[in-house]
């Protein structure tokens, strides 16, 4: 079997799960391009949802307004060369949820039952027609339950520190110390959250990637997805 996975119905769905900082959304970009597979960035939708109701000043709190909002929304998810590029409403805002406000926000508004609701329908309309990596928080528990591959990436608090640190293009006097503080506090709303919280499904294989780099993962989890369509 080649890399694309051969017929169409071949292809399946993998979902990759993980706390945050674990890497998911490379990982996931460079195993659909390596299998020629659609890559679903899910927390680039909430990440869009939460920066443009920042934008337009309307908390979490106020979540009847958030979900009206949401809905009339149109969200986007398109190749590009650095990456999956995010639109709203035909605007590029990739860069603009990438930060710190973004990333201390997001978790509060992923709590609103109504918006899960929205998000999930559109990212499982997405994988109907199989052969789509997807990452988040809930995929393999709840966004693509029936998915045929699923893995939890996962790597120490500190060591997913350091690699978001590293991404930030600008850190605005954020310390490496601070960003781990942050992390932690994100794991604990994530998984304690009453909709969909993180959590690894019954059928997921953990992948720990502390010591591991991106080459050894991507291929690791490549493999996986060779044995399961071989078999």
């Amino acid at each position: 079997m080649d890399r694309q996975g051969t017929k169409n119905n071949l292809k399946i769905n993998i979902a990759i799960d993980g706390p945050a900082g674990a890497g998911k959304s490379t990982i996931a970009r460079l195993v659909a391009k390596e299998l020629s597979y659609i890559y679903v960035d899910t927390g680039s939708m909430y990440r869009a949802v939460t920066w443009y109701m920042l934008k337009h000043e309307i908390m979490p709190e106020f979540s009847d307004l958030v979900l009206q909002h949401a809905q009339n929304m149109v969200i986007e998810l398109m190749p590009g060369a650095d990456g999956q590029k995010v639109l709203v409403d035909g605007q590029d805002v990739s860069p603009l949820i990438r930060s710190r406000e973004v990333n201390g926000m997001v978790s509060f508004y992923a709590q609103i039952e109504g918006l899960r609701k929205h998000l999930v329908a559109l990212q499982q309309h997405m994988a109907a027609r199989k052969g789509v990596v997807m990452d988040g928080r809930d995929i393999g528990t709840t966004v693509l339950p029936d998915a045929e591959l699923k893995i939890f990436m996962t790597a120490s608090v500190k060591e997913r520190a350091l690699r978001r640190f590293k991404e930030l293009s600008d850190a605005q006097g954020l310390t490496l110390e601070q960003l781990e503080k942050d992390i932690a506090e994100r794991d604990r709303i994530d998984e304690g959250r009453e909709i969909s919280p993180l959590r690894c499904a019954d059928d997921a294989i953990v992948l720990d990637t502390t010591q591991m780099d991106i080459p050894q993962v991507v291929e690791t989890i490549v493999s996986y997805c060779r044995t399961h369509t071989n078999s």
